[in-house]
């Protein structure tokens, strides 16, 4: 049986920020090998299938997109402005791992590209990432400064 919600629903994506707990921190980025933002640096992540959380999106999307399998990941937060992705209403909940150096990736999936970047040197990125970079700093120097 299935049912047809009168209202119309937004998308629902997962994102990966996973950031080294190095001197100089580094930031996992992939280029995107579709549109939209086509050759942009991006967090890897995607959208949820129906038979999954959030949190277990991001990971499957992670490892995806770049062949790297974490486990232990906290919430950023939920961005959900209403022109933020310009294929439509999209809400995007997003996690941070922390891991002690950088790890081997490879860009799989939709990825043409993955590498690590100087959290203080990174390139434009897609999307509203800049702003999901400034909320996963503050939360990775929460976390190693506790």
């Amino acid at each position: 049986m299935s049912y047809t919600y009168q209202y119309p629903r937004p998308a629902l994506t997962a994102d990966a920020v996973v950031i080294t707990r190095e001197l100089e921190p580094r930031v996992l980025l992939i280029e995107r090998g579709n549109d939209p933002y086509k050759g942009c640096c991006a967090f890897p992540g995607g959208f949820m299938d129906m038979d999954e959380t959030t949190e277990q999106c991001a990971k499957r999307e992670l490892e995806e997109e770049t062949g790297l399998k974490l486990d232990n990941f906290t919430q950023i937060g939920a961005y959900s402005k209403v022109d933020r992705d310009p294929r439509g209403r999209t809400i995007s909940v997003v996690y941070l791992a922390i891991v002690d150096t950088p790890l081997e990736v490879i860009a799989q999936d939709d990825a043409a590209r993955v590498g690590w970047y100087p959290v203080n040197a990174l390139p434009k990125l897609a999307f509203d990432h800049d702003e999901i970079m400034r909320d996963a700093l503050s939360k990775y120097n929460q976390i190693i400064n506790q």
